[in-house]
C-alpha cells in the first residue's frame, strides 16, 4: 500500500501545467491534417508504461488500433519478462495506427508530450528502468523533423521546469506484447493501479483534448 501511495504521489506531481499553454503545445495541437486521402499511418511512441498510453491514445479520434508492444533493443521476441529486466534494450511502446486525414502527427506528438513527463530519463513515476523511457521511434523523415524541432521548440520556451529528454531515433523493428497486456485498461479498470495510476491520467487527458476524443469514451 505504501508502494502504491508512493506511485500515486508520483503520477501526480510529475508534470507541471506549463506545457499546455506554450505556443509549441498550441501549434501542434492546432495543426490540422494537410491530406484527404483515408490511407494508415503509424506512429511509435515510448511514454513510461503502456498500459497508460494506450489507454490514452484510444480516446482521440483518428486513431484506429494502439497496439502494445517493445521497440529498440537487441532482444529477438522479447517477453514482457525479459524487457522487465532492462536488460534487452527495449522500450515499452505502443504502436498507433491512425488516419492523417483526421488527425496529424502534429497532433499526436502534442498527445504524446502531454500524457507522460519528458524531462524524466529512464522513468515514470514509480517505474524506473531504460524499458520505461521517452522516446519517439520515427517511420520517416517527415516525422524525425518534426518531432526534432518541436523537441528543441519546447525547450527553447522552458515549457518543463527541466529540459526535455525524449529520445528520437529510427524505427526498426515492433514485437507486439503478449494479448493480456492489449487493451488493458479498458479490460482490468478495476485493478488498482488502473484505478490509481491509468484512471486519472486518462481522465487528465481527455479534458485536455476533449474536443479530439471518440464519441464513445466511456467502458
Amino acid at each position: 500500500m505504501l508502494l502504491l501511495l508512493s506511485a500515486i504521489q508520483f503520477s501526480a506531481c510529475a508534470q507541471n501545467d506549463n506545457y499546455e499553454r506554450t505556443k509549441t503545445f498550441k501549434q501542434m495541437n492546432h495543426t490540422d491534417p494537410t491530406t484527404t486521402s483515408h490511407k494508415q499511418e503509424v506512429a511509435t511512441f515510448g511514454a513510461g508504461c503502456f498500459w497508460c498510453t494506450e489507454a490514452q491514445f484510444q480516446q482521440l479520434k483518428g486513431v484506429e488500433k494502439v497496439e502494445s508492444g517493445f521497440s529498440g533493443g537487441s532482444t529477438v521476441s522479447p517477453t514482457y519478462k525479459q524487457v522487465c529486466t532492462g536488460e534487452t534494450g527495449h522500450a515499452e511502446v505502443c504502436n498507433i495506427t491512425y488516419d492523417p486525414s483526421i488527425i496529424s502527427f502534429d497532433e499526436l506528438l502534442a498527445a504524446f508530450w502531454t500524457c507522460h513527463d519528458p524531462t524524466q530519463l529512464n522513468r515514470q513515476g514509480n517505474d524506473v528502468g531504460t524499458q520505461y523511457r521517452s522516446v519517439i521511434f520515427y517511420h520517416n523523415e517527415e516525422q524525425r523533423q518534426k518531432a526534432e524541432a518541436y523537441k528543441k521548440q519546447l525547450n527553447d520556451e522552458h515549457a518543463w521546469d527541466k529540459p526535455v529528454v525524449t529520445e528520437i531515433s529510427p524505427f526498426t523493428k515492433f514485437y507486439k506484447a503478449e494479448d493480456y497486456h492489449q487493451n488493458y485498461f479498458n479490460e482490468n479498470g478495476d485493478q488498482p493501479y488502473c484505478q490509481f495510476i491509468v484512471g486519472p491520467k486518462v481522465e487528465k487527458f481527455k479534458k485536455v483534448f476533449k474536443d479530439k476524443l471518440k464519441q464513445q469514451t466511456h467502458h
